[in-house]
């Protein structure tokens, strides 16, 4: 039997690193690396139902409900209910919340700099298509 050849533990390793390096950048403004990904989250796609946050922001929904109810009551997501889908409750960015991710976004393209600071820009775009892939063929892996 082969053996693994350790990029999944490095890949696990630079997620750990990542994450934490992210998390203390961002939490003398306040925020968790949880929430500054629903703000992104926001950002990109506009307002979406606590369910499409939950799993664009890969968190439980029960997860994102409560840093819905946080991230309202800081006044950085409002949340208003359409006519045209009933139940279902969209959540969009506030200017606040806009303002504070701008705020995080500086401080994570620091983290991200330190991290890719020997790797040239050529690499760097290799580097990124073959995340992308990787990510593609584990979601598409059926177990």
């Amino acid at each position: 039997m082969d053996k693994p050849s350790g990029i999944a533990y490095l890949i696990g390793r630079l997620d750990h690193m990542l994450s934490r390096r992210i998390r203390d950048s961002i939490a003398p403004m306040g925020i968790t690396a949880a929430q500054y990904t629903a703000l992104s989250v926001f950002r990109k796609h506009g307002q979406l139902s606590n369910a499409q946050l939950a799993e664009r922001s890969m968190v439980s929904p029960q997860s994102a409900n409560e840093m819905v109810k946080t991230m309202e009551q800081r006044g950085w997501i409002a949340r208003k209910a359409p006519s045209t889908h009933g139940r279902i409750i969209q959540i969009g960015l506030t200017p606040e919340g806009l303002n504070l991710l701008k705020k995080c976004d500086a401080a994570v393209v620091d983290v991200e700099t330190a991290m890719l600071a020997e790797i040239g820009e050529t690499e760097q775009g290799a580097l990124y298509a073959q995340l992308k892939t990787m990510v593609r063929g584990l979601s598409i892996l059926t177990l």
